[in-house]
């Protein structure tokens, strides 16, 4: 068969001939969109200058250099995260991004601060996972001053100056998580709350909505102060141990944040017959997650689906940038997967 002509590609992409020889030639800028439909018509036909087409685009196409700024190497729910996000930069078809990915382990607010402050001073954008904290706030308005756009992930942020919120609806998941408990309990007991930091909007938002609903729907069941583990798993162990060697009435704990690796080892250490009686939601879906609910440990995970959170991340970290600091701050809430036992 013959090799299919520049004449071929122009008919099969729909555009003149001209058009193929600019982009061919990379004399000229080209529309990315028209580069786009040449390149797919080139797969398409099998044409054999396919790589300088895929050169010219990612020259046409504009380029973003976004900063993340997670937290807590360690834990393999951030290093998801980190991975998705780069995966969502990188499949953009019309632009290129560059993501600088940044783990914070020392989670003091003066720390976090300066980490975004640096992310923010290299990058045209910058997400951040962090407890809502003045001195958090006044570098997101220092940023935003600088025409640094700053988004909230997963938690929100308070400050006015932020330019947005990507993440779940926390007030309908510590609700869903409330209905899970209140479903598969029967008569009086205690539910224990743990939650990473009191500082974590989507935290406490989840622990007030938990609480709403078991007022309201399951009076019986008393519902313990929320406990912090500070995300620390050896706190979190600790913690669960203490509540099952005191107490032998209960039926339900909701893990809000991090340290769901020391809940399960603390429930592993129980008696089988002990251990079907306690309910335990989630909102982690790391492997050591997957495990505990392969077991019969967790009742449920409510989790940030991987694909189409940090799509709707990198989205909208590039809106803020075309929109400048006038940019009203967007919330994009996306709905949680449900992942249980049957379904992991």
């Amino acid at each position: 068969m013959n090799r299919p002509t520049i004449a071929d590609l122009a008919r099969e992409a729909e555009v003149s001939v001209s058009t193929v020889n600019r982009i061919l030639s990379g004399t000229a800028r080209v529309k990315p969109m028209t580069v786009q439909r040449v390149q797919a018509a080139a797969e398409k036909i099998g044409f054999y200058g396919l790589g300088a087409i895929e050169d010219q685009l990612r020259k046409s196409a504009p380029h973003y250099r976004l900063g993340f700024l997670l937290q807590q190497s360690s834990r393999e729910l951030y290093q998801l995260f980190g991975r998705k996000i780069t995966e969502a930069c990188r499949s953009r078809p019309l632009d290129v991004v560059d993501p600088l990915i940044d783990f914070v382990d020392l989670l003091t607010p003066d720390n976090i601060s300066q980490r975004l402050r640096a992310l923010g001073q290299a990058c045209d954008a910058v997400a951040i996972i962090a407890a809502d904290h003045p001195q958090i706030g006044h570098t997101i308005r220092e940023l935003h001053e600088m025409g640094k756009p700053v988004v909230a992930y997963i938690t929100d942020q308070s400050a006015p100056e932020r330019a947005g919120y990507v993440g779940t609806d926390n007030w309908k998941l510590g609700r869903t998580a409330a209905w899970f408990i209140s479903q598969m309990t029967h008569g009086p007991g205690r539910v224990a709350v743990f939650l990473g930091n009191h500082r974590y909007q989507c935290q406490d938002v989840a622990d007030a909505s938990f609480r709403s609903y078991l007022r309201e729907h399951a009076p019986h069941l008393v519902v313990e102060d929320s406990r912090p583990t500070h995300e620390e798993t050896a706190e979190a162990y600790r913690m669960v141990r203490e509540l099952l060697q005191t107490t032998d009435d209960l039926t339900g704990i909701f893990m809000v944040g991090g340290g769901i690796s020391g809940v399960l080892r603390a429930l592993r250490e129980v008696p089988e017959e002990r251990r079907a009686g306690i309910k335990l939601i989630c909102r982690d879906i790391g492997p050591e997650t997957r495990k505990g609910l392969s077991e019969g440990l967790i009742t449920a995970a409510l989790c940030h689906p991987p694909e189409a959170t940090p799509a709707a991340l990198v989205q909208s970290m590039i809106d803020a940038v075309e929109q400048g600091t006038s940019m009203t701050p967007v919330q994009r809430a996306i709905p949680f997967e449900i992942v249980t036992p049957e379904n992991v």
